[in-house]
């Protein structure tokens, strides 16, 4: 009788140590993603607060991973 008590109290202290979960939060960023900071990583041409350059930026990046793009480019 005993032993199942002991069992019974290390089962609830089990079951409640997974109510001990932090809360998350989403981080919050403060600047538009067009206004990065300078850094060494940043292409040249592109201009830094100006949204129409980092979109221009944004779609030749994904077109220079485009498969189908890059196929035919050497198919040439």
């Amino acid at each position: 009788m005993r032993a199942v008590s002991i069992w019974m109290v290390l089962g609830a202290a089990v079951a409640l140590a997974a109510c001990g979960d932090k809360p998350q939060e989403l981080r919050k960023t403060d600047s538009k993603a067009w206004d990065a900071a300078q850094n060494p990583y940043v292409d040249p041409n592109w201009k830094a607060g100006d949204r129409a350059s980092w979109e221009e930026q944004m779609r030749q990046r994904a077109q220079a991973q485009n498969e189908y793009v890059r196929a035919s480019a050497g198919a040439n």
